[in-house]
């Protein structure tokens, strides 16, 4: 029996969504290796908030809800990439400059590091949200091997 894996179009919404998700696991990875090389690095004491358990649930999950933006921005923009790349990466300068004010601790040196492992997963989600997303969205390979 032969069957055509593409004899369908896939929808807007569902590669959208799945590209998202797929970029997310990526984004998870990548956050969680930053997180542990961190961590062993510094020394760093306050892994309670952000930790490998809180990174796998909050990254996928923020993913999912970028995938619906993402797919806001394309169906009601018409260079709604465009739109959603400027806006992400404006998110990521704000939310950056918003975790420079966070007080985590009454230890001066323990709040820089914080920030400074915040800072760096603000940057490494924002940056694979706004650039990965778009890129893979449009890519056919991506389409046709992975979606």
């Amino acid at each position: 029996l032969y069957i055509m894996e593409n004899d369908f179009q896939k929808s807007i919404f569902y590669r959208s969504l799945m590209t998202a998700v797929f970029v997310g696991i990526f984004a998870t990875l990548l956050t969680m290796f930053y997180d542990l090389i961190f961590v062993e690095t510094v020394k760093f004491p306050l892994a309670a908030i952000i930790n490998v358990a809180s990174l796998i649930f909050a990254v996928n999950l923020l993913f999912l809800v970028i995938g619906l933006i993402y797919y806001a921005f394309i169906i009601s923009f018409k260079k709604g990439d465009i739109y959603f790349i400027i806006v992400f990466v404006l998110l990521t300068f704000f939310f950056l400059w918003k975790a420079q004010g966070v007080i985590r601790t009454d230890d001066y040196t323990l709040n820089i590091q914080f920030r400074q492992l915040l800072s760096g997963i603000i940057i490494i989600i924002g940056g694979v949200a706004s650039f990965a997303i778009p890129y893979l969205f449009h890519d056919k390979i991506f389409e046709k091997y992975v979606l």
